[in-house]
């Protein structure tokens, strides 16, 4: 029996991690800005809410690894917390994003949703928001981001793919703007078979799989693709892995190396 052909898919197959992977400060304006430079059209980036419900744009949970929270904090009692989402976004917004990469990135900022979008749709570049929340605050988060993804995006012909690991952060992006295509992200399938995480793709009304590359093979991507969903992969930073994807027949690389790979290929 043959396939039905799936639904036009809008998004270029190459798309930059965290903006520039690691060339720059990951998840800032800065590596959106080196990603672009080097001809890239679609960026992914994680986002999470600031106490006062301001997404921004922030990997980890913690502010140390990405940000000089702990310099800020050196003098403040022991109780202050690491954790991004317990602070307000006016102080946030004050924090260096970028000096933890190198000297010439000091200063950068952690950007907001509302920044990052500005700049794409400016530029006609696409996105992949992927719902990072802090712990406890799934289905809220992926609510909320949803919601300031519709508004900023209000108008624009291709709107930002939400994806999530957080089955909760999808139920509550679904709920709150149905219309916004989502993608169900897996790493590993965690002792269940391939077609238990389709169905719940299926049951989140997802338009897309983003794997785990090592995940994707003939028989995945063929059930992945009757099932009628797009077929994406991460975080692909070696070329023969990169030719073996294509090859497959999947639909998006997300890799690191916007220094390596052309996204014209």
């Amino acid at each position: 029996m043959k396939t039905a052909p799936l639904p036009a898919w809008p998004y270029p197959r190459w798309v930059a991690h965290r903006g520039a992977g690691k060339l720059a400060p990951e998840n800032t304006l800065a590596a959106f800005r080196l990603g672009a430079s080097h001809g890239y059209r679609m960026f992914e980036c994680d986002a999470k809410l600031s106490a006062d419900g301001v997404p921004f744009l922030m990997h980890d949970a913690e502010l140390a690894r990405t940000t000089n929270a702990a310099e800020k904090h050196s003098n403040s009692p022991a109780s202050v917390s690491d954790i991004g989402g317990d602070h307000p976004w006016s102080a946030l917004s004050q924090l260096d994003a970028g000096s933890w990469h190198s000297r010439s990135y000091a200063g950068e900022p952690l950007p907001t949703l509302e920044a990052v979008a500005r700049y794409c749709i400016r530029n006609g570049y696409f996105l992949n928001i992927e719902i990072k929340p802090t712990p406890g605050t799934e289905r809220h988060t992926g609510e909320v981001v949803a919601e300031h993804a519709a508004r900023l995006w209000q108008g624009v012909a291709v709107p930002p793919l939400l994806t999530s690991f957080d089955i909760p952060a999808l139920e509550g992006a679904l709920a709150a703007r149905p219309e916004l295509p989502r993608g169900l992200l897996i790493d590993a399938l965690e002792g269940e078979p391939w077609s238990a995480w389709l169905q719940k793709a299926k049951a989140l009304q997802c338009q897309a799989i983003v794997c785990n590359h090592t995940l994707w093979n003939t028989d995945t991507v063929a059930q992945a693709q009757a099932a009628g969903f797009r077929t994406l992969s991460y975080t692909v930073n070696e070329a023969a892995e990169a030719q073996r994807l294509m090859d497959l027949g999947t639909d998006g690389v997300i890799t690191d190396r916007v220094d390596v790979f052309s996204p014209s290929i």
